[in-house]
């Protein structure tokens, strides 16, 4: 028997449980795509947020990830990175395949790289196992993308940024089709502003959102910068 948690209800708090016809029609895709999921994924809760098409190296430790990154590599399966919030998961994360062993040591640990690839919506958790699974239902951006000039605009934000702070990162070509991810997965930024962009739906409103913030941060790393270039000249801030 299966046992689950639940992450998420299924009425808004604040009205009665009264369906449109367009949440009808959303309600019964979500029930299908949930009725067809099928297997379990297994979960690796982290203080992170992955994004598709972004690579992240992992160092595999504990016995419960020891075991669930080896049947990952044995049936040639996807995890899925969640982040880890304070009394339980961010709803929303991303599959994730390991595309290389980079070391394997003595006593069992890995050091491996793996590549995020869809992201999904945790329904259930179950705990049956050593380690956590989902029931999860996987979702795609929205047709369209955003304008070209506001996808160079970005780029051109993203290139300053890392200028000033001296981050080791690869400006990426404005055509990418995961830009958006690209432009910040990169970079130490606030994790729920992560973890919003990783939710939404349109390429388009994910750059706009990271420009507003790149054009907010940028003046205030520069700023922070030219203080500490000041204090290391004579020791005080002025």
């Amino acid at each position: 028997m299966r046992r689950y948690v639940a992450i998420r209800g299924t009425r808004h708090p604040e009205r009665p449980f009264r369906e449109t016809g367009n949440e009808k029609l959303e309600t019964a895709v979500k029930v299908y795509s949930y009725l067809a999921m099928g297997a379990l994924v297994p979960l690796f809760p982290l203080d992170l947020v992955l994004f598709p098409g972004t690579q992240l190296p992992l160092h595999i430790f504990e016995e419960r990830y020891k075991e669930m990154i080896g049947e990952c590599l044995r049936d040639k399966s996807v995890f899925g990175i969640v982040r880890a919030k304070e009394g339980g998961l961010a709803e929303i994360g991303c599959s994730a395949e390991v595309m290389e062993v980079t070391k394997r040591y003595e006593d069992g640990r890995l050091d491996i790289m793996v590549e995020g690839k869809r992201r999904f919506e945790v329904m259930e958790v179950n705990e049956e196992r050593s380690f956590l699974q989902g029931d999860v239902m996987y979702f795609d951006d929205e047709p369209g993308s955003a304008p070209h000039e506001k996808q160079e605009h970005a780029v051109e934000l993203f290139t300053q940024l890392i200028e000033v702070i001296g981050a080791e990162a690869e400006a990426p070509e404005a055509d990418d089709p995961f830009l958006s991810f690209q432009l910040v997965a990169a970079l130490p930024l606030d994790l729920d502003f992560k973890q919003t962009l990783l939710g939404m739906r349109s390429e388009a409103d994910r750059i706009s959102a990271i420009t507003e913030y790149y054009e907010a941060l940028l003046p205030r790393m520069k700023r922070t910068m030219r203080a500490r270039q000041r204090a290391g000249g004579n020791g005080h801030v002025s």
